[in-house]
């Protein structure tokens, strides 16, 4: 059995953190063996490399291994590439043809990005991962295949499964043995002499001569957080190796090549709390909007009122009269209306406090800018001001009205609320 530093030489691996040491130990130990195996991390840390690596130290190394990128195969098409179909299956097969799993036969495949593939194709896959067989496209035969299935994903496949996007069943059975390869953040001490690789390879491409970092851009490229881990880095190396002239190349000629950076990201808590403000927010336009619409329909009702006192016939006038006095209340409100307006801009508006189901009110008094609060007893005293005030006024609204210092409208309204 080959060590950990031949390995890393063959299958040209650099780094030697305990974290990538540790997925290539386990990837080894499992070589000798059957079983299926579930590669797992965040896109562009090299996943594809230890397939690769435990199909060239198992027993299979002499037969085919196949790589297939599931998320780049089309929906309508990926059954036919995976397990083959029959001449006329559908349309534009024109003849027979073998899908991977029996080119692969006696070999390895290597099913990268399984969690894009569709449901139905899980079913199949499934079946072949219990039992070895399969059925082409458009045929009824049963066909057995031997083969060693490794996969990989950059996606939570156990988020996927909550969201009915990937079956539990496959997942278990995919996931035998899980090795997680650790992001490039993870890995500090791997990032400069990666870099250093690809700096040379990109030189000896384009016959330029290597680009040099300072110790201030070392730092700063090993702090970086690489969300496009070994992908990002070696587009990185490429990027300055073509572009830029000077071959030294310091902290503030790197920060131009660097996305985001000195950019703080925002928590989950001030996301969260951020949304209860603006629904909030959102909630006192809403009640605003529909305060100013009271407010239009009261001057909608003085102008309709007007109207038909001036524009209508004395018939139409007789024959509407209940449906006027239903809406307006006594003729001799009609004056009272204007006044009405203003003490209705005037009217409680909503104050909701947070946390809590409580409703308080504001008044707003336009002289003597004071601002009351109104609860719950203070509803006791008005019904104890409005009854005394007809009392003293012999039951007319009016003179109780001007006594209590508001609208006629507003009293009769009053009346009404308590049922006086």
């Amino acid at each position: 059995m080959s060590s950990i530093q031949e390995v890393k030489q063959r299958y040209g691996i650099i780094g030697a953190s305990p974290l990538l040491d540790r997925a290539l130990n386990k990837a080894m130990q499992v070589a000798s063996t059957d079983i299926s195996v579930l590669i797992t991390g965040e896109s562009g840390v090299g996943k594809e490399a230890i397939p690769r690596i435990i199909h060239g130290q198992s027993h299979r190394k002499h037969n085919p291994y196949i790589a297939v990128n599931c998320g780049a195969i089309p929906e309508g098409t990926i059954d036919s590439e995976l397990f083959g179909h029959e001449k006329g299956a559908f349309t534009g097969a024109t003849g027979t043809r073998k899908g991977y799993f029996e080119e692969a036969d006696g070999g390895t495949i290597f099913l990268d990005e399984v969690g894009e593939l569709p449901l139905s194709t899980q079913v199949r896959l499934l079946r072949v991962l219990e039992t070895g067989e399969f059925i082409k496209v458009g045929s009824s035969k049963t066909q057995k295949t031997n083969v060693r299935i490794t996969a990989a994903t950059n996606v939570d496949l156990i988020d996927a499964i909550r969201k009915a996007k990937f079956r539990e069943d496959l997942y278990y059975r995919l996931n035998t043995v899980e090795i997680k390869i650790p992001p490039l953040r993870e890995r500090k001490e791997d990032i400069h002499l990666i870099f250093r690789k690809f700096v040379a390879d990109f030189a000896d491409k384009y016959h330029l001569p290597p680009i040099r970092l300072s110790n201030d851009a070392v730092e700063l490229l090993k702090n970086y957080r690489w969300p496009g881990n070994i992908r990002q880095l070696r587009n990185l190396a490429e990027q300055l190796s073509v572009v830029e002239q000077d071959r030294e190349i310091g902290p503030d000629i790197l920060m131009n090549y660097l996305p985001g950076i000195g950019k703080s990201e925002l928590p989950a808590l001030y996301a969260e709390k951020k949304q209860q403000s603006d629904f909030s927010n959102e909630r006192e336009i809403l009640y605003k909007v529909l305060f100013d619409m009271k407010n239009d329909l009261t001057d909608l009702k003085k102008l309709t009122l007007e109207l038909m006192k001036s524009g209508v016939s004395e018939k139409f006038q007789e024959n509407n009269s209940k449906l006027i006095h239903k809406i307006y209340g006594d003729e001799e409100e009609e004056e009272a209306i204007s006044e009405d307006l203003q003490d209705e801009r005037q009217q409680y508006l909503p104050i909701y406090k947070e946390g809590s189901t409580e409703v308080h009110h504001e008044t707003y008094d336009t002289d003597h800018e004071t601002v009351e609060e109104e609860n719950l007893s203070l509803q006791d005293k008005e019904l104890e001001l409005i009854r005394k005030a007809l009392e003293r006024n012999s039951g007319k609204r009016k003179d109780a009205a001007d006594e209590l210092g508001i609208s006629e409208r507003t009293l009769y309204r009053k009346i009404k609320q308590y049922n006086l």
